[in-house]
């Protein structure tokens, strides 16, 4: 249910309870844990953001990344990293670049916030039922 980019963070998938005055919605929706070098986020300031104890988090899967684009995994393993690295710096000399996850979402820095701003259609192929809710929560 989560996966685990080093040097980046954790994306998982919550379920969440939240009661109306008319029913109860549980709805699913994708949340962004930041796991960066503290040193590149001085002055940046970032949402915290709590994944539940039963998540399992999986370390990322080069060899199925090597899958979808006919690269050898240690190839993507390196691609990977040298991008990560790349944006801590960014992020350390105080460039504010975007970093878009395709289909996922974009991890952006406005105001000296760097949050996750997941893409609509990534929270509604998430939750079909009560997308609404979770677009909200989101």
């Amino acid at each position: 249910q989560g996966v685990l980019v080093p040097g980046l963070g954790t994306f998982a998938v919550v379920h969440e309870q939240i009661n109306s005055t008319e029913e109860m919605y549980v709805v699913r929706r994708p949340v962004f844990q930041l796991d960066m070098d503290m040193s590149c986020l001085r002055e940046l300031v970032f949402p915290t953001v709590m994944m539940p104890g039963d998540i399992e988090i999986m370390p990322l899967d080069y060899w199925w990344l090597s899958q979808t684009n006919s690269l050898p995994p240690n190839v993507v393993r390196g691609c990977v990293e040298e991008t990560i690295l790349l944006y801590s710096f960014q992020l350390r000399t105080r460039q504010r670049p975007a970093f878009a996850f395709e289909n996922i979402g974009i991890l952006s820095c406005q105001d000296n916030v760097l949050c996750m701003q997941f893409h609509c259609r990534c929270i509604a192929g998430l939750e079909s039922r009560d997308t609404w809710v979770a677009l909200l929560l989101t």
